[in-house]
């Protein structure tokens, strides 16, 4: 099938010439003035140039009174002749006169007449003049009108070619970043899985019954860094990752409490074990100071014979307390449960109103006292209560549950320091176990000496202490 021919137009001599519309897409030869050029549409054939008309003098009325002037001249003329022929001279020099009158009108007619010529003529080279150049500008306005057509027409191929290629980049790069952002954020979903569930396996594996609260911080710090780097942690799965802390937290609390149980049960197995030490070595004193005040008193009555005397009563006296003592230690070493609740404080070392609530099963519960204050603390504890019954362990477990808000240590709850006043605790004694005896105001001589002692008086001490050979390094 052939395609439908168009006609096109030579912008240089208006050439008319129709071919194929894919035979105008690039130069041609044209066919008139062999000239390659870019053949344009034009609707009609460009304008041809216009020729001046030629000059014609229109006749004015003096031009046919000088055409009428000379043809009386040329009869006068002819009568001049016949007057001179017939010898009639005053006739022919009276023609003659005639004539040369006559002949004035067509004299001045001309040259009125060449005058108006040239002027007509200088009016119609000018008229010509400017016919040519309003041509030629007509023609250069044709061609660049044509040119400016085939322009238009390249421009918006170009410009139309140039938006789809705009668009096609458009469409490219859109795709290009769609594919970048999911390639992103499939990999910033992945990096932020792994950094939650590595952060989230280390806080598990670092936690203890005692740094709950800084694990829980690392983990909500970790959570807040995913969002802040575009991988969003879902309120949902925050909530289950702090749950499922707790519940670790609560295993690791099981798991420490039963250690902590087991090492609680060998301290009293311990304690229990010095206790039995302590009391059989009282024991075997006691059975020795016995044998003792027995044979003293068996030498005092040999000698008094029956004689009163106050060495012997002296002596059946001693013997009664050592058989009492002997008994009470006796009936501790059958009491496992038995033992003293002291209340003791150190202000030089806690400040004021922190008071240690614990329990000892020594003989001398005194001694335990004196062990909590060596070298530890700066400061030796003041005794406020010192609590002997016969379950100690039942009456402590109570006191502490009573004033388990008031711990000093919220963390690790084998600490028994209480932040309180003695009158809490003694109301709590006396609700639980009975009166008791206390002190309010803890003597804390050592440390008060050491707030009001001047530096002249502590540079006397140290003086005579380092003559003593007394040195800092020396324990209680």
């Amino acid at each position: 099938m052939q395609d439908n021919k168009v006609t096109r137009y030579c912008p240089t001599c208006g050439a008319r010439v129709s071919a194929p519309e894919a035979a105008f897409a690039t130069p041609q030869k044209c066919p008139k003035c062999q000239k390659v050029v870019t053949f344009v549409r034009v609707q009609d054939s460009p304008p041809k140039a216009v020729q001046p008309p030629p000059f014609v003098r229109k006749l004015e009325p003096i031009d046919y009174a000088a055409y009428a002037a000379m043809g009386i001249a040329l009869l006068a003329g002819v009568g001049v002749l016949l007057c001179l022929v017939t010898g009639n001279a005053f006739t022919a020099t009276i023609l003659a006169f005639l004539i040369l009158a006559i002949g004035m009108l067509p004299a001045i007619a001309f040259a009125t007449s060449r005058s108006d010529q040239l002027r007509c003529r200088a009016e119609a080279n000018e008229a010509s003049m400017q016919i040519t150049e309003a041509t030629k500008l007509n023609e250069d306005a044709v061609r660049k009108w044509r040119v400016f057509e085939a322009e238009f027409d390249r421009l918006v191929a170009e410009e139309r070619a140039a938006i789809y290629r705009e668009i096609e980049g458009r469409e490219r790069r859109a795709e290009e970043s769609l594919a970048f952002a999911s390639n992103r954020e499939k990999t910033v979903d992945g990096l932020g899985k792994r950094f939650l569930n590595d952060t989230v396996k280390w806080v598990s594996s670092k936690l203890t019954g005692q740094n709950f609260t800084t694990q829980k911080t690392q983990l909500l710090r970790a959570i807040e860094f995913c969002r802040k780097h575009e991988y969003e942690v879902a309120a949902e799965m925050e909530a289950r990752l702090l749950d499922e802390l707790r519940q670790e937290y609560e295993a690791v609390l099981r798991r420490e409490h039963e250690r902590a149980e087991q090492a609680r049960i060998k301290a009293r197995i311990r304690e229990e074990q010095r206790a039995e030490q302590e009391i059989e070595r009282e024991m075997r004193r006691i059975e020795a100071e016995k044998r003792a005040i027995e044979k003293a008193l068996a030498d005092a009555l040999a000698r008094a014979a029956g004689v009163h005397s106050a060495e012997v009563e002296l002596l059946q006296q001693k013997l009664a307390e050592a058989e009492a003592k002997g008994e009470r230690a006796m009936s501790m070493a059958q009491q496992t449960r038995a033992g003293n609740i002291y209340v003791i404080s150190n202000i030089g070392s806690f400040g004021e109103c922190v008071f240690k609530v614990g329990m000892t099963r020594r003989l001398e519960p005194l001694d335990r006292v004196r062990e909590l204050g060596d070298a530890s603390v700066p400061f030796p504890f003041d005794v406020h209560m010192m609590i002997s019954c016969d379950d100690a362990p039942k009456l402590e477990n109570v006191l502490h549950k009573a004033l388990h808000h008031c711990r000093v240590n919220k963390v690790n709850l084998r600490k028994e320091y209480f932040r309180t006043d003695i009158e809490t605790i003694r109301k709590l004694v006396i609700d639980n176990h009975g009166e008791v005896s206390y002190v309010v105001d803890p003597e804390a001589l050592q440390y008060r000496e050491s707030m009001t002692m001047s530096d002249a008086d502590f540079e006397l001490i140290s003086q005579v202490q380092q003559e003593l050979g007394i040195d800092g390094d020396d324990e209680e």
